[in-house]
């Protein structure tokens, strides 16, 4: 039986006398080690957007109760301030969404759909606290008014594409 193991194994090559894994690490071991880090990092980004969020949200119902006392709650464009406060939260709730879906392993599906809300809340955001007396020429505020419109179409196109996909292959399995 000694004699069959030693016969199994590849005589040194004279030329190349380390053996292949006698030079490289274990490769496997290091991705390992990487992806745990990769997983811990992201895991840690999930906890920073949990306390930014309560931050906002605590801030924000301190101004609406200093606004309140004032009066100034009934002002529009402190009205306007808060939505724009608010929908900054959902941005940041999206992303801590989108981060906790990577930290998981879900699907790229459930992924992208958290990506196209993020964009879609954020450019809706834009759109709502949009002045055009900010904007040195009309046609400056035309451009960036152009360009959320664009972008509110693609991502709302994107999504209508993938609700459609997700339609069909549920219908498709229904069917099948």
């Amino acid at each position: 039986m000694a004699d069959e193991a030693e016969s199994t194994q590849r005589p040194p090559d004279p030329e190349h006398p380390e053996s292949d894994a006698d030079r490289f690490p274990d490769l496997d071991r290091i991705v390992d080690a990487s992806d745990f880090l990769m997983h811990a990092v992201e895991t840690a980004g999930a906890v920073v957007f949990a306390l930014l969020f309560g931050i906002g949200l605590f801030d924000l119902v301190v101004l609406i109760a200093e606004s309140v006392q004032t009066g100034e709650i009934s002002d529009p464009t402190v009205v306007v301030t808060f939505v724009d406060r608010g929908l900054l939260l959902f941005i940041i709730a999206e992303v801590y969404q989108t981060v906790v879906a990577y930290v998981r392993g879900q699907s790229p599906r459930r992924i992208l759909r958290l990506v196209i809300f993020t964009g879609l809340i954020a450019i809706i955001r834009k759109v709502i606290v949009f002045r055009t007396e900010v904007y040195g020429s009309k046609l400056e505020a035309l451009t960036v008014a152009g360009t959320y419109a664009l972008l509110l179409v693609g991502l709302g196109t994107v999504m209508l594409i993938d609700q459609r996909e997700a339609l069909l292959k549920t219908d498709g399995e229904e069917t099948g």
